[in-house]
């Protein structure tokens, strides 16, 4: 199964706005970078530059007797950096037009200290955030396995509601911290926490805020360009229709339920977590089918049979089609499918509502349409 590729986008507060903190921000193209280290292993002090996520060495920063190292940085323009000191720590630098100090003791991996930049302070607060999350998420995973092994699907349920409460509680965060940031592009190394599809316009008035702020940053440059190919797909747009054959070979319009609110739900009968969660959306359609509520199954399985049979085995009911292209299909690359399950509902007119609803997420939603 293919994995989702993060894309990193940005946040940008009505704070902002109002204080005209937009304008460009100026520099001499010179940052310096200093430090103090204590109990000192052998090794070496290395920086490099973060291109596109590889590091690229920069230099050797020798390091005195006392501990002491500093180097003069020529820049133009902001970036993201790595510190490697001695092997055995990695610090991430968001440096643009302020001096940066680091102070680390090896024997106390909790004494890291990073002043003077703002920006790579910013870095430091999501790296906390992020390692917060993920201590969270490691544990609903073991959670959610042991109730698998067990069988439980109350307790699975309960996990997946506690995962989307999680997710939820976690974006706000992150959107919260983006605000104290003050438009710092820092806030570009937070982004992968958050999601695209369901923050587009949180994201949307970001990136275009941190273009004029940043006109020449080639990463800026870069998430506008990701962002107008998602505009499409952003919700409230109409939803682009499907035209594809059901299992009798008889093509089939996603435009032909208007007037229903219809789930989009890509899936296949070779994905585990789409036949994990195809009971749930039995049980919802089964309860809602009668108050308008349709689902459009659009496979991308490589064979009929598979396809056909998995229809069955699962007892769903709905509306299916496919051109049984895998993810070559024309339907997942018209609505960016690189993963699955993926889901989009639509509204009666057509319009898109919302976007990945599972579990507890699609049952809400159900309930807050319906009830």
């Amino acid at each position: 199964m293919k994995t989702i590729k993060n894309i990193l986008l940005l946040f940008f507060t009505m704070s902002l706005m109002a204080c005209g903190e937009s304008e460009k921000r100026e520099f001499d193209g010179s940052v310096k970078i200093s430090g103090k280290l204590e109990n000192i292993p052998s090794g070496q002090v290395v920086l490099a530059y973060i291109n596109e996520d590889t590091p690229e060495q920069i230099a050797e920063i020798p390091v005195n007797s006392s501990g002491k190292f500093e180097y003069n940085l020529i820049l133009d323009g902001p970036g993201f950096y790595l510190l490697n000191l001695m092997g055995s720590k990695e610090v991430k630098l968001a440096l643009y037009d302020q001096d940066v100090e680091i102070s680390y003791n090896f024997a106390d991996d909790t004494s890291l200290e990073v002043s003077g930049s703002d920006d790579s302070q910013n870095v430091q607060k999501i790296n906390a955030l992020m390692a917060e999350y993920q201590g969270n998420i490691n544990y609903l995973n073991t959670v959610y396995m042991d109730a698998m092994k067990a069988k439980d699907q109350e307790k699975v349920r309960k996990v997946q509601q506690d995962a989307l409460e999680l997710e939820q509680s976690h974006a706000e965060k992150v959107k919260e911290l983006v605000r104290e940031m003050d438009g710092s592009f820092a806030a570009l190394q937070s982004f992968a926490m958050i999601n695209p599809k369901s923050d587009f316009e949180f994201l949307d008035e970001t990136v275009t805020k941190m273009a004029e702020k940043y006109p020449d940053f080639k990463d800026v440059q870069n998430l506008m360009v990701q962002l107008e190919e998602m505009r499409i797909l952003a919700v409230g747009q109409p939803a682009p229709d499907i035209s594809l054959p059901n299992p009798d070979g008889d093509v089939v319009n996603l435009s032909d339920l208007r007037g229903k609110y219809v789930l989009i739900d890509f899936w296949a009968a070779w994905c585990r977590p789409c036949r994990e969660e195809n009971p749930n959306v039995v049980r919802l359609y089964n309860e809602y089918k009668d108050q308008g509520f349709e689902v459009f199954g659009v496979s991308l399985d490589r064979t009929k049979e598979a396809w056909v049979k998995a229809i069955a085995d699962d007892e769903l009911t709905w509306t299916h089609v496919s051109d049984l292209k895998y993810f070559n299909s024309e339907a997942a690359s018209l609505y960016q499918i690189n993963a699955i399950p993926a889901t989009y509902m639509l509204d009666p007119e057509g319009k898109i509502i919302a976007k990945d609803l599972r579990g507890p997420s699609l049952e809400n939603k159900l309930k807050e349409i319906f009830n």
